[in-house]
Protein backbone atom coordinates (compact mmCIF):
# COMPACT_ATOMS: atom_id res chain seq x y z
CA UNK A 1 0.00 0.00 0.00
CA UNK A 2 1.30 3.51 -0.88
CA UNK A 3 2.04 5.85 1.67
CA UNK A 4 -0.59 9.12 1.27
CA UNK A 5 0.95 12.55 0.42
CA UNK A 6 0.00 15.08 3.00
CA UNK A 7 -1.18 18.42 1.54
CA UNK A 8 -0.56 21.34 3.22
CA UNK A 9 -3.28 24.81 1.95
CA UNK A 10 -1.82 28.08 3.09
CA UNK A 11 -4.09 30.71 2.92
CA UNK A 12 -4.06 34.13 3.79
CA UNK A 13 -4.47 37.52 1.38
CA UNK A 14 -1.59 39.28 -0.62
CA UNK A 15 0.84 40.43 1.86
CA UNK A 16 0.55 38.37 4.65
CA UNK A 17 3.89 36.32 4.08
CA UNK A 18 2.55 32.96 2.73
CA UNK A 19 5.90 33.19 -0.09
CA UNK A 20 8.04 33.59 2.75
CA UNK A 21 6.81 31.12 4.82
CA UNK A 22 7.31 28.55 1.94
CA UNK A 23 10.81 29.53 1.17
CA UNK A 24 11.79 29.01 4.56
CA UNK A 25 10.61 25.90 4.69
CA UNK A 26 11.82 25.29 1.32
CA UNK A 27 15.41 26.27 2.72
CA UNK A 28 15.50 23.91 5.78
CA UNK A 29 15.32 20.96 3.10
CA UNK A 30 14.40 18.38 5.60
CA UNK A 31 11.53 17.36 3.16
CA UNK A 32 10.76 16.74 -0.63
CA UNK A 33 8.41 18.67 -1.38
CA UNK A 34 6.15 20.39 -4.71
CA UNK A 35 5.18 23.75 -4.44
CA UNK A 36 1.46 24.90 -6.02
CA UNK A 37 1.40 28.56 -6.19
CA UNK A 38 -1.72 30.66 -7.30
CA UNK A 39 -1.40 33.75 -6.51
CA UNK A 40 -1.95 35.89 -10.09
CA UNK A 41 -1.15 39.23 -10.95
CA UNK A 42 2.11 39.09 -8.97
CA UNK A 43 2.38 35.07 -9.53
CA UNK A 44 6.22 35.74 -11.70
CA UNK A 45 7.42 37.40 -8.50
CA UNK A 46 6.42 34.31 -6.17
CA UNK A 47 7.63 31.81 -8.68
CA UNK A 48 10.78 33.14 -9.06
CA UNK A 49 11.26 33.66 -4.96
CA UNK A 50 10.65 30.10 -4.74
CA UNK A 51 13.07 29.08 -7.62
CA UNK A 52 15.27 30.60 -6.65
CA UNK A 53 15.23 29.54 -2.95
CA UNK A 54 17.41 26.48 -3.63
CA UNK A 55 14.06 23.96 -3.29
CA UNK A 56 15.41 21.14 -5.35
CA UNK A 57 18.00 20.27 -8.06
CA UNK A 58 17.53 22.35 -10.91
CA UNK A 59 16.36 19.60 -13.06
CA UNK A 60 13.19 18.85 -10.66
CA UNK A 61 12.28 22.09 -10.46
CA UNK A 62 9.71 22.38 -13.37
CA UNK A 63 8.28 18.86 -11.68
CA UNK A 64 7.74 20.15 -7.93
CA UNK A 65 6.75 23.66 -8.41
CA UNK A 66 3.41 24.46 -10.57
CA UNK A 67 2.28 28.38 -11.14
CA UNK A 68 -1.59 28.35 -11.60
CA UNK A 69 -2.26 31.93 -13.31
CA UNK A 70 -5.86 31.43 -14.79
CA UNK A 71 -7.72 32.79 -11.79
CA UNK A 72 -8.89 32.46 -8.24
CA UNK A 73 -7.94 28.28 -7.35
CA UNK A 74 -11.47 28.00 -6.19
CA UNK A 75 -13.28 28.90 -9.42
CA UNK A 76 -11.19 26.88 -11.31
CA UNK A 77 -10.36 23.89 -9.51
CA UNK A 78 -11.17 21.24 -12.39
CA UNK A 79 -9.69 22.84 -14.86
CA UNK A 80 -6.49 23.63 -13.13
CA UNK A 81 -6.20 21.85 -9.39
CA UNK A 82 -7.42 18.29 -10.45
CA UNK A 83 -4.98 17.96 -12.91
CA UNK A 84 -2.11 19.22 -11.54
CA UNK A 85 -2.75 17.37 -8.33
CA UNK A 86 -2.86 14.39 -10.44
CA UNK A 87 0.25 14.88 -12.00
CA UNK A 88 2.06 15.72 -9.42
CA UNK A 89 0.89 12.60 -7.62
CA UNK A 90 2.01 10.72 -10.52
CA UNK A 91 5.61 12.11 -10.89
CA UNK A 92 8.95 10.29 -10.58
CA UNK A 93 10.03 11.68 -7.50
CA UNK A 94 8.90 10.55 -4.05
CA UNK A 95 7.60 13.27 -2.38
CA UNK A 96 7.37 14.17 0.92
CA UNK A 97 4.21 16.60 1.31
CA UNK A 98 2.84 19.31 -1.34
CA UNK A 99 2.19 23.03 -0.37
CA UNK A 100 -0.34 25.09 -1.97
CA UNK A 101 -0.03 28.89 -1.78
CA UNK A 102 -3.66 30.02 -2.71
CA UNK A 103 -4.93 33.34 -3.66
CA UNK A 104 -6.33 35.61 -1.20
CA UNK A 105 -9.37 35.47 -2.88
CA UNK A 106 -9.23 31.52 -2.73
CA UNK A 107 -12.37 30.00 -0.80
CA UNK A 108 -11.01 27.37 0.87
CA UNK A 109 -14.03 24.78 1.51
CA UNK A 110 -13.64 24.28 -2.84
CA UNK A 111 -10.54 23.27 -2.32
CA UNK A 112 -10.69 21.13 0.71
CA UNK A 113 -13.83 19.17 -1.21
CA UNK A 114 -11.61 18.23 -3.98
CA UNK A 115 -9.15 16.54 -2.31
CA UNK A 116 -12.06 14.29 -1.28
CA UNK A 117 -12.90 13.64 -5.08
CA UNK A 118 -12.23 9.98 -6.26
CA UNK A 119 -9.43 10.25 -8.34
CA UNK A 120 -6.69 11.85 -5.60
CA UNK A 121 -8.62 10.69 -1.91
CA UNK A 122 -6.80 7.80 -1.56
CA UNK A 123 -3.31 9.56 -2.91
CA UNK A 124 -3.57 12.17 0.13
CA UNK A 125 -4.30 13.45 3.16
CA UNK A 126 -5.19 17.03 4.45
CA UNK A 127 -2.11 17.70 6.31
CA UNK A 128 -3.88 20.78 7.34
CA UNK A 129 -5.45 24.34 6.50
CA UNK A 130 -2.86 27.38 7.91
CA UNK A 131 -4.65 31.04 7.76
CA UNK A 132 -1.49 33.53 8.08
CA UNK A 133 -3.35 36.97 9.31
CA UNK A 134 -1.28 40.17 8.79
CA UNK A 135 -0.72 41.55 12.22
CA UNK A 136 0.53 44.02 11.61
CA UNK A 137 -2.61 44.96 9.03
CA UNK A 138 -4.75 43.54 11.72
CA UNK A 139 -4.25 45.93 14.19
CA UNK A 140 -4.78 48.90 12.30
CA UNK A 141 -8.55 47.40 11.73
CA UNK A 142 -8.06 45.89 7.92
CA UNK A 143 -6.88 42.21 7.48
CA UNK A 144 -5.33 43.06 4.21
CA UNK A 145 -2.01 46.08 4.28
CA UNK A 146 -3.51 47.67 0.53
CA UNK A 147 -6.97 46.76 -0.25
CA UNK A 148 -6.28 48.08 -3.60
CA UNK A 149 -4.13 45.66 -4.77
CA UNK A 150 -6.58 43.28 -3.47
CA UNK A 151 -9.27 45.30 -5.86
CA UNK A 152 -7.01 45.25 -8.77
CA UNK A 153 -6.84 41.18 -8.05
CA UNK A 154 -10.44 40.86 -8.40
CA UNK A 155 -10.48 43.21 -11.05
CA UNK A 156 -8.42 41.47 -12.96
CA UNK A 157 -9.59 37.62 -12.28
CA UNK A 158 -12.31 36.87 -15.43
CA UNK A 159 -12.69 33.84 -13.88
CA UNK A 160 -13.61 34.77 -10.45
CA UNK A 161 -17.49 33.27 -9.99
CA UNK A 162 -18.08 34.65 -6.55
CA UNK A 163 -18.62 38.43 -5.68
CA UNK A 164 -17.36 37.58 -1.61
CA UNK A 165 -16.13 40.72 0.20
CA UNK A 166 -12.76 41.09 2.14
CA UNK A 167 -14.19 39.99 5.36
CA UNK A 168 -16.17 37.44 4.22
CA UNK A 169 -13.46 35.99 2.66
CA UNK A 170 -11.35 36.72 5.83
CA UNK A 171 -13.89 34.99 8.07
CA UNK A 172 -14.19 31.84 5.42
CA UNK A 173 -10.42 31.75 5.90
CA UNK A 174 -10.44 31.63 9.50
CA UNK A 175 -13.21 29.38 9.91
CA UNK A 176 -11.94 26.51 7.93
CA UNK A 177 -8.65 27.06 9.22
CA UNK A 178 -6.31 23.99 11.94
CA UNK A 179 -4.06 26.67 12.51
CA UNK A 180 -3.46 30.39 12.62
CA UNK A 181 -0.32 32.44 12.36
CA UNK A 182 -0.23 35.55 13.13
CA UNK A 183 2.46 37.15 10.92
CA UNK A 184 4.59 39.97 12.16
CA UNK A 185 3.94 40.04 15.52
CA UNK A 186 6.97 41.33 16.41
CA UNK A 187 5.65 44.64 15.16
CA UNK A 188 2.58 44.88 17.22
CA UNK A 189 2.52 45.62 20.69
CA UNK A 190 1.36 43.08 23.75
CA UNK A 191 -1.93 44.64 23.48
CA UNK A 192 -2.54 44.61 19.98
CA UNK A 193 -1.91 41.70 19.75
CA UNK A 194 -4.07 40.11 23.10
CA UNK A 195 -7.10 42.21 21.04
CA UNK A 196 -6.29 40.34 17.94
CA UNK A 197 -6.76 36.84 19.68
CA UNK A 198 -9.52 37.91 21.26
CA UNK A 199 -11.07 38.78 17.55
CA UNK A 200 -9.73 35.43 16.23
CA UNK A 201 -11.18 33.38 18.67
CA UNK A 202 -14.87 34.55 17.33
CA UNK A 203 -14.07 33.35 13.97
CA UNK A 204 -11.85 30.44 14.12
CA UNK A 205 -13.08 26.53 15.09
CA UNK A 206 -13.13 25.54 18.77
CA UNK A 207 -9.39 24.27 19.48
CA UNK A 208 -8.13 26.10 16.51
CA UNK A 209 -4.58 26.88 17.96
CA UNK A 210 -3.48 30.84 17.16
CA UNK A 211 0.04 31.57 16.83
CA UNK A 212 2.08 34.91 17.44
CA UNK A 213 5.02 34.54 14.48
CA UNK A 214 7.59 36.91 13.33
CA UNK A 215 7.32 36.44 9.77
CA UNK A 216 10.81 34.85 9.44
CA UNK A 217 10.76 32.56 12.53
CA UNK A 218 8.48 30.03 12.07
CA UNK A 219 9.53 26.29 11.93
CA UNK A 220 8.30 24.09 9.52
CA UNK A 221 7.49 21.12 12.21
CA UNK A 222 4.16 23.96 13.28
CA UNK A 223 3.17 23.81 9.85
CA UNK A 224 3.99 20.45 7.88
CA UNK A 225 3.73 18.34 11.23
CA UNK A 226 7.05 16.71 13.44
CA UNK A 227 9.53 15.37 11.18
CA UNK A 228 9.17 13.43 8.05
CA UNK A 229 6.48 10.97 7.46
CA UNK A 230 7.98 8.64 9.20
CA UNK A 231 8.31 8.78 12.90
CA UNK A 232 11.48 9.70 14.08
CA UNK A 233 13.43 7.59 17.43
CA UNK A 234 14.71 10.64 18.50
CA UNK A 235 12.48 13.43 20.94
CA UNK A 236 13.18 17.06 19.84
CA UNK A 237 12.54 19.37 22.38
CA UNK A 238 12.47 22.99 22.89
CA UNK A 239 12.32 23.95 19.49
CA UNK A 240 12.21 28.10 20.11
CA UNK A 241 10.51 29.45 17.53
CA UNK A 242 10.81 33.18 17.88
CA UNK A 243 13.71 35.15 18.37
CA UNK A 244 14.88 37.34 21.15
CA UNK A 245 13.79 40.86 19.67
CA UNK A 246 9.86 39.37 20.05
CA UNK A 247 7.69 40.86 22.73
CA UNK A 248 7.84 38.96 25.82
CA UNK A 249 4.29 37.30 25.40
CA UNK A 250 5.31 36.17 21.88
CA UNK A 251 7.96 33.92 23.02
CA UNK A 252 6.87 30.30 22.11
CA UNK A 253 8.85 27.10 23.81
CA UNK A 254 7.41 24.43 21.41
CA UNK A 255 8.44 20.82 22.68
CA UNK A 256 7.71 17.23 21.00
CA UNK A 257 8.12 14.14 22.69
CA UNK A 258 7.32 10.33 21.63
CA UNK A 259 4.76 7.91 23.38
CA UNK A 260 5.09 4.27 22.94
CA UNK A 261 2.98 2.32 24.45
CA UNK A 262 1.70 -1.61 24.62
CA UNK A 263 -1.95 -1.21 25.27
CA UNK A 264 -5.50 -1.82 23.97
CA UNK A 265 -7.27 1.33 21.99
CA UNK A 266 -9.99 1.78 19.88
CA UNK A 267 -10.08 3.97 17.21
CA UNK A 268 -13.56 5.79 18.28
CA UNK A 269 -12.55 6.16 21.78
CA UNK A 270 -8.89 7.90 20.15
CA UNK A 271 -11.10 9.90 18.25
CA UNK A 272 -13.33 11.11 20.98
CA UNK A 273 -10.17 11.89 23.38
CA UNK A 274 -7.57 13.45 21.40
CA UNK A 275 -9.74 16.74 20.75
CA UNK A 276 -9.98 17.01 24.69
CA UNK A 277 -6.43 15.94 24.77
CA UNK A 278 -5.89 19.03 22.57
CA UNK A 279 -7.09 21.50 24.26
CA UNK A 280 -6.01 20.81 27.66
CA UNK A 281 -2.66 20.64 26.65
CA UNK A 282 -2.07 22.93 23.97
CA UNK A 283 -1.46 20.31 21.15
CA UNK A 284 -0.15 21.97 17.87
CA UNK A 285 0.43 18.85 16.22
CA UNK A 286 -0.03 15.00 16.69
CA UNK A 287 0.84 11.97 14.23
CA UNK A 288 1.38 8.37 15.21
CA UNK A 289 -0.13 4.98 14.44
CA UNK A 290 -2.35 2.56 15.93
CA UNK A 291 -1.76 -1.31 16.59
CA UNK A 292 -5.22 -2.38 16.73
CA UNK A 293 -5.75 -6.43 17.50
CA UNK A 294 -6.66 -8.71 14.50
CA UNK A 295 -5.68 -5.87 11.95
CA UNK A 296 -2.50 -6.49 9.95
CA UNK A 297 -1.87 -2.67 8.88
CA UNK A 298 -2.12 0.15 11.99
CA UNK A 299 -4.37 3.07 11.74
CA UNK A 300 -2.10 6.33 11.08
CA UNK A 301 -3.24 8.97 13.28
CA UNK A 302 -3.35 12.65 12.84
CA UNK A 303 -4.01 15.85 14.27
CA UNK A 304 -3.86 19.37 13.39
CA UNK A 305 -5.97 21.96 15.68
CA UNK A 306 -9.43 20.45 15.43
CA UNK A 307 -8.61 18.43 12.46
CA UNK A 308 -8.25 14.47 13.01
CA UNK A 309 -7.33 12.17 9.92
CA UNK A 310 -7.07 8.25 10.22
CA UNK A 311 -6.14 5.53 7.50
CA UNK A 312 -4.73 2.23 7.47
CA UNK A 313 -1.25 1.99 5.98
CA UNK A 314 1.37 -0.23 6.26
CA UNK A 315 4.19 0.71 8.46
CA UNK A 316 8.38 0.73 7.47
CA UNK A 317 10.50 -2.53 8.52
CA UNK A 318 12.06 -0.87 10.91
CA UNK A 319 9.75 1.04 12.90
CA UNK A 320 8.35 0.04 16.17
CA UNK A 321 5.34 -2.47 16.76
CA UNK A 322 4.00 -3.62 19.76
CA UNK A 323 3.45 -7.63 20.57
CA UNK A 324 -0.05 -7.04 19.98
CA UNK A 325 -1.50 -3.80 20.23
CA UNK A 326 -0.29 -0.25 20.96
CA UNK A 327 -0.11 2.97 19.86
CA UNK A 328 2.90 5.52 19.17
CA UNK A 329 2.24 8.76 19.03
CA UNK A 330 4.42 11.99 18.59
CA UNK A 331 3.32 15.40 19.74
CA UNK A 332 4.19 18.62 19.09
CA UNK A 333 2.77 21.12 22.37
CA UNK A 334 3.02 24.40 23.69
CA UNK A 335 3.24 22.22 27.05
CA UNK A 336 6.13 21.25 27.73
CA UNK A 337 4.81 18.05 29.91
CA UNK A 338 2.27 17.36 27.58
CA UNK A 339 3.56 14.13 26.26
CA UNK A 340 3.93 12.58 30.21
CA UNK A 341 0.78 13.83 30.86
CA UNK A 342 -1.06 12.01 27.33
CA UNK A 343 0.51 9.08 27.91
CA UNK A 344 -0.79 8.93 31.71
CA UNK A 345 -4.02 9.16 30.63
CA UNK A 346 -4.11 7.03 27.40
CA UNK A 347 -2.96 4.20 29.96
CA UNK A 348 -5.52 4.87 32.06
CA UNK A 349 -8.43 4.47 29.44
CA UNK A 350 -6.99 1.81 27.95
CA UNK A 351 -9.43 -1.65 27.54
CA UNK A 352 -8.84 -4.22 29.16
Amino acid sequence: MSKRIPVTILSGFLGSGKTTIIRKILQEGNNKLAVMINEFGNVGIDGDLIRTCGMCPEEEIEGRLVELNNGCLCCTVQDDFLPVMESLLSQKYLLDGILIETSGLALPEPLIQALEWPEIRSKVVINGLVTIVDGEAYSKGSPVSDLSLIEEQRANDDNLDHITSINELFTDQLKYADLVLVSKSDKISSNCFNNINKLLLQKVRKNTPILPMGIEDIPSSIILGIGNTQLSMTTESNLISNQEHLHEHKHLQVSSGCIRLDINLNRSLLESRLPKLSKKYNILRLKGRLWLKDKELPLQVQMVGPRINFWFERAPRNSWRPEDSGIELVVLSLDSMATEKIEQELMEVALD
